[in-house]
């Protein structure tokens, strides 16, 4: 017999985000985030859709953490809303005592389940007065003090309970969406039409910056005055594709794959899990548009031990170098982006978003890859698809979902392979634990493994949600030599 693919201890569950879910904007004494300002705006960003009501998770999170019991899930992966905990955001601004009272009750209704709870302090949701105040994600010096004070409270009123803390998530789409393409909030980008303001060669790397410092920050904060008593965990959620050449035979293309790479990954993760410089490439290509770290910073970021490296990974591509220079608005690291190769193999079966694809073989060579570079435990903290044609189906179609089942099941393959290349992996958190606002996309695409009718708000769960332990419970048993 062989050793069991994925260890007994394999943490489990499903992953979800304030915004996407909660609604009760109004509530609770919420202040404004940028997300409110950006899914009102008119013309509509966001397919007249908002986070007003969501999926009323504020009022129906029982009836959800039922739904994960009735999953077996483990654990649970939440953020929480900065503008709910501090609604003007600022290090001195008044700290809202029912907003504590809500995440309380979560957390200790997960308690009560036997769910452990992981919980994402910012997940896109910066507190609209702090953009207005300064410039948010745009002044370093500021932000990076104001989200470590966020962060402190957090620790001070759940870390008697909360051991598992990531950072941020996705930073790169911050970063990118929110400043360069615009098509996030705050919405800035000198090269989006539908945006009035930003400086899209510029702004995307002094905001990557200030989400590196804000970790650096927050991190820091939690070592030295926290987890001694409250002995948990804290690591960083970074979304990032895998590349390979669009023609394997052109070195100019195998550099360019390395490179979309550096650009997506290495700009965090270098300074944060590495305390070094940005990638070479970057510094190569950017110059100084790309803000350096001081000797002080360098200092920051070597006292911020990070405990693991979170994953989000969804689908992987074909990087084709570009024989041209790049132009200053590039964020990609110069290269064309390809679904299939020069043969005009595909990178992996469509599913019902454009933009991915399942390719399990290269997420193997993913993790792997990170694993090797990094050398940090690895949580898969998001990993999902919805269906080819999911958003025009019915409920009844939308339940039996066989291409979500499939992806779960190569991507966990994927997770155990790359687990016998020599990576600990020590968790998976599928995304997500219900259909939700899909940010700019609406309540289109369905991420679920449970439905929600977003007229009812009646939740229905998908094959997967109740097949999901079964698949994990199965790699956790020895099976026979081959």
């Amino acid at each position: 017999m062989t050793a069991s693919v994925l260890p007994p201890d394999f943490e489990w569950g499903f992953a979800t985000a304030a915004y996407q879910i909660e609604g009760a904007v109004n509530e609770g004494g919420r202040g404004k985030c940028i997300w409110d300002t950006f899914c009102h705006q008119e013309p509509s960003r966001t397919k007249n859709a908002s986070g007003d009501i969501a999926c009323d998770h504020y009022h129906k999170f029982e009836e959800d953490f039922d739904l994960l019991s009735k999953y077996g899930a483990g654990a649970y992966r939440f953020s929480i809303a900065w503008s709910r905990i501090v609604p003007l955001g600022g290090r001195d601004d008044p700290i809202n005592e029912e907003g504590i009272a809500f995440y309380n009750q979560l957390i200790d209704s997960l308690l009560r389940r036997g769910i452990t709870p992981w919980v994402t302090l910012y997940h896109w949701d910066l507190p609209q007065a702090l953009h207005d105040r300064y410039g948010g994600w745009l002044n370093v010096d500021e932000v990076q003090k104001d989200f470590e004070r966020y962060a402190r409270v957090c620790y001070e009123r759940f870390g008697d309970r909360v051991k598992h803390w990531i950072t941020l998530n996705e930073p790169w789409i911050q970063a990118i969406y929110g400043y360069a393409t615009g098509g996030n909030a705050p919405g800035r980008s000198s090269t989006n039409p539908h945006c009035t303001e930003g400086d899209t060669a510029r702004e995307p790397w002094i905001v990557g910056k200030a989400l590196i410092m804000s970790h650096a920050r927050a991190v820091a904060a939690y070592n030295q005055d926290f987890r001694a008593e409250q002995k948990g965990v804290i690591g960083v959620s970074l979304n990032g594709d895998y590349y390979e050449p669009w023609d394997k035979n052109d070195p100019k293309d195998a550099e360019a794959a390395e490179r979309r790479m550096q650009f997506h990954i290495g700009w965090f993760a270098n300074p944060i899990f590495l305390a070094k410089d940005y990638p070479d490439s970057m510094r190569k290509q950017l110059g100084d548009r790309l803000p350096p770290f001081s000797l002080e910073e360098f200092k920051t970021l070597a006292a911020a031990q990070t405990d693991f490296y979170g994953m989000n990974y969804y689908t992987s591509q074909f990087a084709k170098h570009c024989a041209e220079a790049a132009p200053e608005t590039d964020v990609l690291g110069n290269v064309e982006e390809h679904q299939s190769n020069k043969q005009g193999e595909s990178v992996g079966e469509a599913s019902g978003v454009h933009w991915l694809r399942s390719c399990p073989g290269m997420f193997r060579k993913h993790l792997t890859r990170v694993h090797s570079l990094y050398k940090k435990p690895i949580y898969i903290t998001e990993n999902g698809c919805p269906c080819p044609g999911e958003d025009k189906m019915t409920r009844e179609e939308s339940i039996n979902d066989p291409f979500r089942i499939q992806y779960f099941k190569d991507h966990l393959d994927a997770i155990g392979k790359s687990r016998q290349d020599g990576s600990i992996i020590n968790g998976y958190f599928a995304w997500s634990l219900m259909d939700n606002l899909e940010w700019s996309d609406g309540f289109g695409p369905r991420f679920g493994v449970t439905h929600t009718d977003y007229d009812t708000l009646e939740r229905t769960p998908k094959k997967s949600a109740l097949l999901l332990k079964d698949m994990i419970a199965d790699r956790q048993r020895p099976h026979a030599s081959l």
